[in-house]
């Protein structure tokens, strides 16, 4: 049995399809991350999972309680982590966890083993009202509470938006503890970097699963050349790759653009030859191995296109 089985789930509101033919399997165990931009529909499926939702169609499990008519049984077995902080501002540090204990027929001293590793981080701080901790404190927070009562699955959703990037790593390296203690992690992200910190990711857009698999399979499948190119000024250098035949599609990632040629028709060293020739200075061609990133962005402009690769 998964922790987590999603078949054909759609939800829409009102003309807005939300969710369309969503389905998916989390194994016991392991860290499972829902990939997407903005709109794409993961908190609504999060929602849906934690029984604060109700899906139009399709049907949905958490270990083997199904969505619709177990929501009590499934409410007592996962811990979840809304986007917001959801806490109570005005209750101390202490007093929130203490709540959510009682909340779940339980207390803090009695399973304060299991978030010792995060809470002992924030402890000095327990008098402390929850509305004036930093936000990577009000993240760990928020993650106790989830934990206190010994949760099979965890549901974290864009856990780490809006937190500094030290507190993001400190956040995954607990994820990697929470798994190892047997907790199934189920945690939505924006950001592409974050899906190679997982054992398997689904990517979505605009309510559809465009691929799922381990960070390596989906790398593996990136079916073009990919070049990193610099040169200056970089705006107008974006915009004169993207115009070059030959050239599928090109985005900026920081420093350098990134370019997807099939190699058919113009090469590394084309390209540099005709960036040169057209005044950019400080030029720079190399080929690089692509990343989740790039294949979301491939795969977002095909599902756009119905198929066709995107030109952008």
């Amino acid at each position: 049995m998964n922790a987590i089985e999603i078949r054909d789930v759609d939800k829409s509101y009102g003309k807005v399809r939300a969710l369309s033919g969503i389905s998916l399997n989390v194994e016991k165990g392991e860290i499972f991350g829902l990939i997407g931009p903005d709109g794409a529909g993961k908190t609504t499926l999060f929602r849906i999972l934690t029984t604060l939702l109700l899906a139009d169609g399709g049907e949905a499990s958490v270990m083997g309680f199904d969505v619709r008519k177990d929501y009590e049984a499934i409410r007592k077995i996962i811990g979840y982590m809304p986007g917001r902080f959801s806490l109570y501002q005005d209750l101390s540090v202490a007093e929130n966890l203490e709540f959510f204990a009682t909340v779940f027929g339980t207390t803090v001293k009695e399973n304060y083993d299991v978030i010792k590793d995060i809470y002992s981080q924030i402890e000095p701080f327990k008098d402390r009202r929850a509305g004036a901790l930093s936000g990577g404190m009000k993240q760990k927070l928020a993650l106790s509470c989830a934990l206190v009562h010994k949760p099979s699955v965890l549901f974290l959703d864009e856990p780490t938006t809006g937190v500094d990037a030290v507190s993001r790593r400190d956040f995954w390296n607990m994820l990697g503890r929470i798994r190892a203690s047997g907790v199934t992690v189920f945690v939505s992200t924006p950001y592409m970097d974050e899906a190679a910190l997982c054992d398997r990711v689904a990517l979505m857009m605009h309510g559809k699963i465009i691929d799922s698999g381990t960070p390596a399979e989906i790398v593996a499948k990136y079916p073009y050349t990919l070049l990193a190119v610099k040169g200056k000024p970089m705006y107008r250098l974006l915009k004169f790759l993207r115009g070059l035949d030959g050239v599928l599609n090109c985005f900026s990632f920081g420093s350098v653009h990134h370019v997807a040629i099939d190699g058919s028709g113009i090469c590394a060293r084309d390209i540099l030859t005709r960036i040169t020739e057209a005044g950019f200075r400080d030029c720079e061609v190399r080929e690089i191995r692509p990343g989740i990133e790039d294949c979301f962005m491939n795969l977002a402009g095909q599902d756009a296109n119905n198929g066709n690769v995107l030109r952008k």
